[in-house]
């Protein structure tokens, strides 16, 4: 189809979130009537979602937008099983308390993006513990597992790939397919959701899922996945030198979030623009044709928009300000991520290799002295060069700061108490 009906898909494509789909002009359809209802699961294997993960929620915020209703699976039992699509070895099993516990703060975050009041559009927040963990392994085997081909799992990716590889792959991760699949059945039928929503590499699960619910109640059921998110070079979305970027402010300052999108590649500004904000499409437009320097522009507007979207307006705003106090003005701003130090502790030794672990800038040592051979480490924006250096009390500024840099983009406050 090259036009639809419905504000959804026509905010879908726009914004070049369709990748796959079983039917658009069903799909187009119920969104026109508003009996769209579209779900998309989130296993809980950390206590934050990620920037991989808001592809999905994009998606389900425009469905709530539209007047359709979104439905947010938490997977308190398939993750005490693992999701093998895009790995290459099993997932350690987590304990049933961890998986709780991420399981609400994830939580967390949906009840931030979907707000609820009362109308028919409300999202509609479940966890498929509640259902996976009564059934009967004899009854799955019976009534769900006989709608399973052993030769048509083998072809799909998650399990094809290993194999090809020679990776091994358990018994508990072959199963989760069957799972999933499950998921999609239970949820049209108990809840009437007719979508579902996932990453690329959720095809083939989500194709399971519609024939199943076809095969054992003869459900109409449909699927939409959006493209693999990479950067222009070929990078996996969301990961930086310091690890995920994760969602939840406690593990990503609005101010680190915030530069994540500033620093994005001049190729990448404007579809992220498109898919990452809910500007308006002229003012997309009018960025997108920004060059030179002026790009610089698009992206800081990119870094605020994006992080209004999560963290709200005025942590955006305090981010972007910070930003142009630390760049354009040399001061170090209150703002920055930070922690706290004893002066006892640095006059016992706190090494600049320790420091730069801790503030994430390197996972080791030996990164940590690699960013200091290749001068890329400043304190309170003096170049150091020594990996044997011991901060202390005269590394501070007047205030008690002393402010640790990696490169021109990544900074860092050490506060003496």
């Amino acid at each position: 189809m090259t036009g639809f009906k419905s504000d959804f898909l026509n905010i879908l494509k726009q914004r070049s979130f369709i990748h796959q789909s079983s039917d658009l002009e069903e799909i187009d359809q119920l969104a026109v009537e508003r009996k769209l209802s579209a779900y998309t699961g989130f296993d809980c294997t950390a206590p934050s979602l990620h920037i991989g993960n808001l592809a999905t929620l994009m998606i389900l915020y425009w469905l709530q937008k539209t007047g359709n209703k979104p439905v947010i699976l938490m997977g308190g039992a398939t993750t005490m099983i693992g999701d093998p699509s895009g790995k290459e070895e099993t997932r350690k099993l987590l304990s049933l308390r961890k998986i709780k516990t991420n399981s609400e703060s994830i939580e967390t975050l949906f009840k931030k993006l979907f707000p609820s009041g009362s109308s028919l559009q409300d999202p509609l927040i479940l966890n498929n513990e509640a259902w996976l963990t009564k059934i009967n392994y004899i009854d799955m085997l019976r009534d769900i597992g006989s709608h399973f081909s052993v030769n048509r799992m083998l072809t799909m990716d998650s399990v094809r790939l290993r194999l090809e590889r020679q990776q091994e792959m358990s018994f508990i991760e072959f199963n989760y397919m069957i799972l999933q699949a499950y998921d999609f059945v239970h949820l049209a039928r108990t809840w009437g959701c007719n979508l579902q929503i996932g990453g690329s590499d959720q095809w083939g699960n989500i194709i399971a899922g519609m024939e199943l619910g076809r095969r054992m109640y003869a459900l109409r059921l449909h699927a939409l996945t959006t493209p693999l998110l990479t950067t222009a070079s070929g990078e996996k979305m969301g990961k930086s030198s310091g690890g995920a970027i994760w969602l939840d402010p406690n593990l990503c300052m609005p101010y680190a979030y915030w530069q994540y999108w500033r620093n994005v590649e001049d190729t990448d500004t404007p579809r992220f623009l498109r898919q990452f904000t809910t500007l308006p499409p002229d003012e997309i437009n009018r960025l997108e044709l920004l060059r030179g320097t002026e790009i610089n522009e698009a992206k800081k507007i990119l870094a605020t928009e994006a992080t209004a979207f999560l963290h709200g307006r005025e942590a955006a705003e305090t981010a972007a300000e910070t930003a142009r106090l630390v760049f354009e003005t040399r001061i170090s701003s209150e703002n920055l991520p930070s922690i706290n130090v004893t002066r006892q502790e640095l006059e016992s030794g706190f090494g600049l290799l320790k420091a730069l672990v801790i503030c994430k800038f390197a996972t080791s040592n030996s990164e940590a002295r690699r960013f200091i051979k290749g001068n890329a480490v400043h304190i309170n924006d003096r170049l150091i060069q020594d990996e044997q250096h011991r901060l202390s009390s005269e590394d501070a500024d007047e205030k008690g700061i002393i402010k640790l840099s990696l490169g021109k983009k990544r900074h860092f406050l050490m506060k003496i108490i």
